[in-house]
């Protein structure tokens, strides 16, 4: 969850929600990520699907069996499903997403008896450091957004 922190400060620094991403199997990183959906112009370049295309790509496969995800906050809807399709076999989150979380907060979607494939997931892991890096980031755009708005009057 380390790693994902320092990923997340990798996003922060380019404008991004800071959020990160790391795959693992077998003690080796399979693929790794921040979010980017603004500096790549795709709304779907999630933390979590970065590293899933990376994964993907290294082992040549889209499967990705076997395999953990560990990501600072907790996956969206879309990330999710990512991570049913992928059958990742574990998620690790450090902190809850109360306005769009899709398992535990908003939506208990690992949960569902519709899925074909059942991800283990906890959650919790470096939560405080991980709640702290997404807080000071948004606490820095309030500011920056209020300094904007004070220059136009």
């Amino acid at each position: 969850m380390e790693y994902a922190i320092q990923l997340a400060a990798k996003g922060e620094a380019l404008g991004e929600v800071p959020v990160g991403a790391v795959i693992v199997k077998n003690g080796a990183i399979l693929g790794e990520g921040f979010n980017q959906p603004i500096t790549s112009n795709d709304p779907t370049a999630h933390a979590e699907v970065v590293a899933l295309r990376q994964a993907a790509k290294h082992i040549e496969n889209y499967r990705l069996i076997d395999s953990t995800i560990y990501v600072t906050l907790e996956p969206c809807t879309m990330c999710v499903g990512a991570l049913v399709h992928a059958r990742i076999a574990r998620l690790v989150f450090g902190t809850t997403e109360p306005k769009a979380g899709a398992v535990v907060s908003k939506a208990q979607l690992l949960g569902s008896d519709f899925f074909n494939h059942r991800i283990n997931y906890s959650r919790g892991l470096l939560a405080e450091q991980c709640q702290h890096q997404l807080s000071q980031f948004f606490a820095q755009r309030r500011a920056q957004k209020r300094k904007e708005k004070s220059s136009e009057n």
